[in-house]
């Protein structure tokens, strides 16, 4: 691949990475908080360096100068071209070597919950599970921001739901009292069984994949993921009990009929897209794994 095929490319990158940061760094900058985004940067090991960086993913071969920096960046080793010329490309077998584990998780995990269906009548209740019963005990909620319907109307919408949460990650942050209350018990062990594409949380985590796969995966994929984590969570926030309005974010009222109707209708529209990027976090580990053995020994075991 020519020079001038892919720097394009990288620039166009680094250029869609600042404007989907953009309304985070402003806020970061004059040292605000925000409650919606702070999530990306804080629950995700976000590095602004690090989503600018684009790489190709496996199997490609860059043609670059003799001085380029990727030739010194992790994970990647020099290739001689014709007519001496040099490329530089993902060093699989080190990448694996390092990394080996990971990949076969996130590809397990990635794989299993795309072929399963989504469900959709959670209506982010988890966000309300995680304050349920805070100001009986004496605790402060988890975000600086008013609830909407205050403490006891955020209780009452909890005591009146069948609550099923399916995410292990956002059901440890249950209350105590609530975590009885979830029909469903998700543990560590048991995610790759119980991860399902309608879940918002499970959607915005293939952000958190991506950022593990490292470079075995285009950027474009990179930002695509975290595009669309960002994305639900303003909607993770505007379903929550919180008061999301000094953020111009219009709340979606799942206490009410119309909001629920609402919270499932973009909770659809996520699943799709996340499947999607699931088919293509997959073809990206599949990509990295085609020679590891053990790897093609659990597809056959798959297709049996």
């Amino acid at each position: 691949m020519p020079v001038g095929g892919w720097t394009g490319r990288a620039r166009a990158h680094a250029e869609r990475a600042d404007a989907l940061t953009a309304v985070w760094r402003e806020a970061h900058e004059r040292g605000a908080k925000h409650a919606i985004e702070d999530f990306l940067f804080t629950y995700y090991p976000t590095r602004l360096g690090q989503l600018r960086r684009w790489h190709p993913g496996a199997g490609v071969v860059l043609e670059v100068r003799p001085d380029d920096e990727r030739l010194g960046w992790r994970w990647y080793r020099p290739v001689a071209l014709p007519d001496a010329r040099t490329g530089v490309t993902l060093d699989v077998a080190a990448f694996l070597a390092e990394r080996g584990d990971a990949v076969r998780y996130v590809r397990a995990l990635v794989g299993a919950t795309a072929g399963r269906p989504g469900t959709f009548g959670c209506f982010g209740l988890h966000e309300w599970a995680m304050v349920y019963r805070d100001a009986a005990a004496g605790r402060d909620h988890r975000h600086p921001l008013p609830l909407r319907l205050g403490h006891d109307g955020t209780d009452a919408v909890v005591e009146g739901h069948r609550v099923t949460c399916s995410h292990f990650d956002a059901y440890r942050f249950f209350t105590p009292e609530a975590r009885d209350a979830n029909q469903l018990r998700p543990t560590r062990e048991r995610q790759p069984a119980m991860e399902q594409p309608g879940c918002l949380h499970a959607n915005m985590d293939l952000y958190k994949w991506a950022l593990k796969l490292g470079p075995a995966v285009p950027g474009e994929l990179l930002l695509d993921c975290f595009e669309l984590a960002r994305d639900i969570r303003y909607t993770d926030m505007a379903a929550s009990p919180y008061d999301v309005s000094a953020y111009g974010v219009e709340a979606v009222a799942i206490e009410t009929t119309e909001g629920k109707a609402e919270y499932v209708r973009r909770q659809r529209g996520f699943a799709e897209r996340s499947q999607r990027l699931r088919a293509r976090l997959v073809a990206g580990c599949d990509a990295v794994l085609a020679g590891d053995p053990a790897h093609h020994d659990a597809k056959t075991a798959d297709r049996a």
